[in-house]
């Protein structure tokens, strides 16, 4: 191992403060790259099952990838893995900003942490030593609180993941923050961080992370950089462009009627139920930043800071709504306010909420407001409406605090309709527990005909970022390696990994070659999988709400009439992948020509030889 990696691995036990430096072998590395690739080999291999999400014997994992903090445009990212409270299964949650380069300039690619500790604390890595520190003054802080004071502490070459009161109350639609608005939003991660009374990571340090061959990655680099800056039709923009100017906005004028975005909890279409959709439009968006921005070294650079509101006292300097969170506290709540889903997605950071899952609770209280399971009494006293904004962000602000009808969604649909009763499962839309992301999978688009299968059948449910089967290997070494879906997902997929494989034999110094790195997104895809596998879940006994597919079809609108034809999908797919098509365990020839022995061993007990051990 030449580069691209620090080399070394903190092991951390809350419960008596013990701290490890361990240094993982090349193959480790090799087969499993970074991210939630190691995430998954790490927490299997020193993780048994059926522990407690929010439990001592869980482990949280902050994993970067090789490419995390190099020249890579889009280099940034890291990700938070561990066993989700939401779904009991395996969780994972992927962010960028600056946090994930520091945690590799401060001398690590990963921290593992399990147990409790007995009072709030962070971790601080620190020019390669870690120690962990007294946060009793940072409990009960918000997420920019907490990111300011510590950094205004550790100065300039330092940086923070931490969470906000959601995570601390143990929400789990929480998550961890960084970068005054960059979540590692999904999987309720922030609850599992809460419950360790870990407040935050934070990461200084100037140690260079080591390149084998940077004339090639330079190269490579201005090349990429070159082709995102050609303009192309229909929008006669480069990407670039763009991307910097609009970030994920740009999609949302369009989504919102075209039928990719969910309507009024997944049940109403956007060209009837919310025919005004002016303030969605990007260029309306576009008007009320006050400065643009990126995460460490991108050259997109697709973030952006608002200017002060009008409407609400929402501050200047608060982060501009991603697509994601723009559908969910949008057209899913039945709202065209710009900035009243601005104020929602403020209070959601601060707090340190996962947008997506905050704006479809509040969809669900709405519809359960409108059907008589929910009543004033129970909304103290604010009546909820499809459309209305103002109640929409008082509900938000209620479900930060975890304050009255806040309290009952601060845990998901699913948890708040076993809660309420009456019926309001009916309107509780999720998989597995988990909120879906908002693209609806009966769209045949990149985004949404690509999440038909994903949704329900990646070991994560309900995300936009999914895939399932062959055609998502490439998807698994995007996250692993450390870089953004802007540049290397949705925008560009067909020549992802070909890409990839160049930047990490010229970061890494390895010799892979395409066939060998999406045989390493198989690998990875499952061992995510068997991690579930070893929970007792079988993905095709998971929930899915009916309205996700097309049952019934929704009667008007573009998907009029669509069902999503998810069971032919899965079939293929599974036969692809060499899964049983009813337990949907892979076979032991998958598993060892994988290289997971020990998988085979655990999973096939009865069926040796095996490979020498």
């Amino acid at each position: 191992m030449s580069g691209g990696y620090m080399g070394k691995v903190l092991y951390l036990d809350l419960s008596t403060g013990t701290l490890k430096d361990e240094v993982l072998d090349a193959k480790t590395y090799h087969d499993f790259i970074g991210g939630n690739g190691l995430g998954a080999r790490i927490l299997y291999s020193r993780q048994k099952a059926g522990v407690d999400p929010l439990g001592p014997d869980n482990t949280l994992g902050i994993v970067t990838g090789p490419l995390t903090g190099t020249p890579v445009p889009t280099g940034a990212r890291y990700t938070v893995v561990g066993k989700s409270p939401l779904t009991g299964g395996w969780g994972d949650a992927n962010s960028g900003g600056d946090v994930g380069p520091y945690i590799k300039f401060a001398g690590y690619d990963a921290i593992f942490l399990t147990g409790i500790s007995p009072k709030p604390v962070y971790l601080l890595l620190d020019e390669g030593k870690a120690s962990l520190k007294d946060a009793t003054g940072y409990w009960g802080k918000d997420a920019y609180e907490t990111e300011d004071g510590l950094m205004a502490e550790y100065g300039k070459q330092s940086r923070v993941a931490c969470i906000g009161q959601a995570g601390e109350k143990l929400s789990l639609i929480s998550c961890v923050m960084t970068d005054r608005g960059s979540a590692a939003g999904r999987s309720g991660l922030g609850a599992v961080m809460g419950s360790k009374k870990l407040k935050a990571v934070v990461a200084r340090g100037t140690i260079p992370v080591p390149i084998a061959d940077k004339e090639s990655l330079d190269k490579l680099r201005m090349e990429q950089i070159k082709g995102w800056q050609a303009v192309r039709p229909p929008m006669n923009q480069s990407m670039i462009e763009r991307q910097h100017k609009y970030g994920t906005s740009a999609m949302t004028y369009n989504s919102a009627h075209s039928g990719d975005s969910p309507v009024k909890n997944w049940g109403g279409v956007g060209i009837i139920d919310v025919p005004d959709r002016s303030q969605l439009d990007a260029d309306y968006v576009a008007a009320t930043v006050a400065r643009l921005s990126g995460c460490w070294h991108c050259p997109i650079a697709c973030k952006a800071y608002l200017k002060e509101g009008k409407e609400y006292k929402l501050a200047a300097g608060s982060r501009r709504p991603e697509y994601e969170t723009q559908a969910a506290f949008g057209v899913n709540c039945g709202n065209g306010n710009s900035e009243a889903i601005a104020m929602a997605n403020d209070i959601c950071n601060r707090a340190g909420l996962d947008t997506i899952s905050a704006g479809t609770v509040i969809a669900f209280a709405i519809e359960c407001f409108e059907n008589g399971i929910l009543t004033k009494k129970d909304t103290d006293g604010i009546e909820l409406k499809w459309g209305d904004h103002r109640a929409m962000v008082a509900i938000t602000e209620k479900l930060a605090k975890r304050e009255g009808l806040g309290n009952l969604l601060a845990d998901g649909v699913k948890v708040a309709a076993e809660k309420i009763g009456r019926g309001a499962e009916k309107f509780a839309v999720h998989i597995a527990g988990q909120e879906v992301g908002m693209h609806d999978p009966k769209l045949v688009s990149p985004m949404g005909g690509f999440n038909m299968a994903g949704y329900q059948m990646d070991a994560t449910p309900g995300r936009h970022t999914a895939g399932f089967g062959p055609g998502a290997f490439g998807k698994q070494i995007t996250n692993s390696c450390g870089v953004c879906f802007v540049g290397f997902g949705f925008g560009s997929a067909p020549d992802t990994p070909p890409k990839l494989v160049d930047y990490m034999n010229a970061v890494t110094g390895s010799k892979y070659t395409l066939p060998e790195m999406l045989k390493t997104g198989e690998r990875i895809a499952n061992m995510r999988h068997v991690f579930n596998l070893r929970e007792g879940i079988n993905q095709l006994k998971w929930y899915a709400h009916p309205r996700v597919y097309g049952k019934p079809p929704l009667t008007s609108g573009p998907l009029a009439g669509v069902t999503a034809d998810f069971n032919s999908f899965v079939y293929w797919n599974l036969g692809a992948l060499d899964w049983d098509r009813v337990t949907t365990k892979p076979s032991k020839a998958k598993l060892l020509s994988l290289g997971l022995e020990d998988v085979a061993r655990e999973l096939w007990p009865d069926q040796p030889p095996f490979p020498p051990r």
